[in-house]
């Protein structure tokens, strides 16, 4: 790989950025500094350091991030602000971009990456990824809500969704509801399609990651190896 493409891809600077840096002798490969970084290495046996931190190269990336609300789902918006501003510019170089999405007022787990192919596999109606939410609504919900929801609530516009698990809190004024499908404001049309409404809504799990709860609101962290291999092999 070209030493400019491996920093340009690590996000830690343009093409252009890092050619400026070689020049100051800001880029070394093995200790020794490079000033043509059209040269190749291999990612995985060469030390490669940027104005004087080492570079570790990721082909992939993938980052849990609790949405706070307000943000919407999308790597820009000229109205609203949107989740990739969270990150710090180093991550939005290398073109992360939320797998799936959150309304603009649902908070909680989101995942980012930029691993466009496993992000059209978990989002895949094929692979049932299960999508966990915490709720609370607006009047108590029905005695029988439970069933409803397991047999495959029908919506107003008269879609169908499949089967999803519905556990009330003792109060029924709100609970946790799981889905293996994201339709648009599905779980919102779900709690109108037995006369309720939602007041708060946060996605709790994505497949085999949980929200980490020392994040805070719009805090982000890398995931672990163990959660990569939940969330790309579910193990």
């Amino acid at each position: 790989m070209r030493i400019d493409k491996f920093l340009s891809e690590c996000g830690l600077a343009s093409r252009k950025e890092a050619a400026k840096a070689a020049k100051a002798g800001g880029v070394t490969v093995n200790g020794a500094p490079v000033k043509d970084l059209s040269g190749h290495i291999d990612p995985e046996r060469d030390r490669v350091a940027f104005l004087g931190r080492s570079v570790e190269y990721r082909k992939f990336v993938y980052i849990l991030l609790n949405k706070p609300e307000g943000y919407v789902s999308a790597t820009e918006d000229k109205a609203h602000p949107f989740v990739t501003e969270l990150l710090p510019e180093e991550y939005r170089r290398m073109g992360l971009f939320p797998v799936g999405r959150l309304d603009k007022d649902t908070v909680g787990l989101m995942i980012l990456t930029n691993d466009g192919p496993s992000a059209h596999r978990l989002l895949s109606p094929r692979h049932h990824v299960e999508k966990e939410y915490r709720f609370t609504c607006k009047v108590p919900l029905a005695p029988d809500a439970e069933r409803i929801y397991a047999e495959g609530i029908t919506l107003a516009d008269g879609y169908e969704c499949k089967s999803a698990r519905l556990l009330a809190d003792a109060d029924r004024m709100g609970g946790r509801i799981t889905l293996t499908e994201g339709k648009y404001h599905q779980i919102k049309r779900m709690l109108g399609a037995i006369d309720n409404r939602i007041l708060t809504l946060e996605r709790i799990r994505f497949g085999g990651i949980s929200l980490d709860k020392s994040l805070e609101r719009g805090a982000w962290r890398l995931l672990t190896a163990e959660e990569e291999r939940a969330l790309l092999y579910g193990e």
